[in-house]
């Protein structure tokens, strides 16, 4: 059972949305985990996948119908980001969703017609590959610290700095980029539309993950790069506000992704658990292996309900930053927590390189990192709170 059927019994889900589920489930579990191992060894995916996504109209779910999106809601993004772990490699599922949900929901919300008809139509429909690129050498969670410089001169601005750890880094056409504007601290930060065709771009290195092996990750260098001043998202250092408002998407979207990746691994290892004989009888049938498989369900669907009580909120336009970092923080701790129990229960085959399971531990260890840590996350709850 997969979250097109367990969410048959939510209220909130409706035949739309079930629709949708299968959708992206057939076209995760047909056209892309096939490849899993393949694209797992050569550390990419080919580039028709996110064209392919932006046929099925994935890729914009929130965006008006005006620009190529859907124009629907926080519901059916959740569908999408639940499907996803079907394709069986995290890796694969954190590149579309940078594209769908990390990249480009600033575009629409601070752009206007120029940004929306060269950067984000093209990234719905996937002709253009998007990256996000916030995180330096110096400054990961820190997003005040960054020290990637934009100097205006003239109709232009003047680009100098680094980038690190970026998604999609290493073939992107565009990145949307944190840069220095002006003061030290939050309130010199801007947001910039940069196009890597610019002179004096180029990526540095790609980078080796210990998992997430299928998306490409790069370090990448900005020299004298030009950019006109109309790239410029917003106004000229309020960027921090925005990037601030964006996390909370990419924290959302990760939580919901990642305890459905989770479930899909404990589903699997009951199947596994229910043929695998051991002193004469199944795996499942000794008590201590089927009390520990419901308790991991039970704390599941603990996490799959905070992060709905998030979407919840988002939907009704209420302030959901609580939520959103109760989820992240709850959900990523426990899907390492399930995932490395499964290979546990899959004994040796859980450790061989073969096995969907050890591909699922490598790549869960990157949650309570990525899109801010575990540790920032109680650090923004203790302000909210205490």
């Amino acid at each position: 059972m997969f979250a097109t059927d367990r969410t048959r019994s939510y209220p909130q889900f409706g035949e739309e949305h079930q629709q949708l589920r299968k959708t992206v489930r057939d076209w995760c579990e047909k056209e892309l985990y096939p490849h899993a191992v393949q694209w797992e060894a050569e550390r990419i995916f080919p580039r028709e996948v996110f064209t392919q996504a932006g046929r099925l109209g994935l890729l914009g779910i929130r965006y008006p119908v005006a620009l190529g999106g859907q124009g629907l809601d926080w519901w059916y993004t959740a569908c999408w980001a639940e499907e996803l772990p079907a394709c069986g490699m995290a890796g694969t599922a954190m590149a579309l969703l940078v594209q769908s949900d990390m990249a480009t929901p600033v575009i629409h919300e601070l752009g206007d017609s120029w940004h929306w008809d060269n950067y984000l139509k093209p990234a719905i429909t996937g002709q253009a590959i998007a990256a996000l690129g916030i995180t330096e050498p110096g400054a990961g969670s820190d997003v005040a610290g960054i020290r990637t410089t934009a100097r205006r001169v003239g109709d232009d601005y003047v680009i100098d700095g680094a980038k690190t750890y970026i998604t999609n880094g290493t073939r992107a056409d565009f990145i949307t980029l944190a840069v220095r504007t002006g003061e030290a601290g939050h309130g010199g930060v801007s947001l910039m539309m940069f196009p890597t065709d610019t002179k004096g771009f180029r990526v540095a290195r790609k980078l080796e993950k210990i998992g997430n092996h299928s998306s490409d990750t790069a370090e990448l260098v900005f020299e004298n790069c030009k950019v006109p001043v109309r790239n410029l998202l917003g106004d000229e250092n309020m960027g921090f506000y925005s990037i601030m408002i964006n996390f909370q998407g990419e924290r959302l979207v990760g939580a919901l992704s990642t305890i459905a990746g989770a479930q899909r691994m404990l589903d699997r290892t009951l199947d596994y658990c229910r043929t695998r004989q051991a002193f004469g009888r199944s795996l499942s049938g000794f008590q201590t292996v089927r009390h520990e498989i419901v308790q991991l369900e039970t704390e599941l669907e603990a996490g799959r309900q905070l992060a709905y009580r998030a979407v919840d909120l988002l939907v009704r336009g209420e302030d959901a930053m609580r939520e959103i970092s109760m989820a992240k923080l709850f959900c990523g701790d426990l899907a390492v927590k399930v995932i490395d129990r499964c290979l546990q229960l899959h004994g040796g085959m859980g450790y061989m390189d073969e096995s969907d399971v050890s591909r699922a531990w490598r790549d869960v260890r990157l949650i309570t990192i990525g899109g801010g840590t575990s540790e920032i996350m109680r650090e923004i709850l203790s302000k909210l709170l205490v």
